[in-house]
């Protein structure tokens, strides 16, 4: 590949990402190395085939320009992923100010005079980046699929195992609310037994008051019929 004292180019390969059907870009970066004016030509040898945008221009004075090279969608595969395509890219010094309509074909050739600088590019079809291959979760490097199963089986002995001592705790829990219920039930009749007492307390407590009535009605009685008698007897 030849080079050039008035741009600098890169890249000096255009590497497409080939797929089919699609169409794809990449950049070539234009560098003037000199403090004049120069006029820019990039040509293909498959015009059909790609798109410049620009194919022609002027780069200021130690400035850049972008040229973007569009490869339009391809229906078939090359063999081999080979192309044989090529770029060139020729550079002349040009007047100040010049338009991109003013550059013509005839600049660019060694008739006019000019000093034509000439590039040739070379592309390159590379194949896309494959998107990483799917690891399943949780599993370690050079574990194999009976290795996954085996694994999964065992986390469903686990959880089998898990069960019943859940359940164990669902009927722990349901004997406790049980113990908790009775518990307040004896409270409630202790409470009930201790009125109970209370009341029966204060009935034996009237009864014996009744009771020492009584037995005072008696004595006041005895006595009487005592005097009497005594009386009687005095009087015989």
């Amino acid at each position: 590949m030849s080079s050039s004292d008035l741009l600098g180019i890169e890249p000096l390969e255009l590497k497409f990402p080939f797929e089919l059907r699609k169409q794809i870009s990449c950049s070539l970066l234009l560098t003037n190395k000199t403090d004049d004016h120069i006029a820019f030509k990039v040509k293909t040898t498959s015009p059909k085939k790609y798109c410049v945008r620009p194919n022609t221009g002027t780069v200021s004075p130690r400035s850049t320009c972008d040229v973007v090279i569009t490869m339009q969608a391809q229906k078939e595969m090359p063999p081999d992923m080979q192309c044989k395509d090529k770029f060139l890219v020729q550079g002349v010094v040009a007047t100040p100010g010049i338009a991109a309509k003013d550059i013509t074909q005839e600049m660019f050739t060694k008739e006019s005079g000019n000093k034509v600088d000439e590039v040739k590019l070379r592309v390159l079809y590379v194949a896309p980046p494959q998107p990483p291959s799917p690891v399943p979760e949780e599993s370690e490097e050079g574990s194999s699929p009976r290795a996954s199963e085996g694994e999964a089986k065992s986390l469903t002995r686990y959880a089998t195992s898990r069960r019943a001592p859940m359940e164990s705790e669902d009927s722990s829990s349901e004997v406790a609310s049980m113990i908790s219920r009775l518990t307040e039930e004896r409270n409630v009749a202790i409470q009930l037994n201790k009125g109970l007492r209370q009341e029966l307390e204060t009935l034996r407590r009237e009864v014996g008051k009744q009771q020492a009535g009584n037995f005072s009605f008696i004595v006041v009685v005895f006595v009487a019929l005592l005097g009497i008698l005594l009386g009687y007897f005095l009087k015989k």
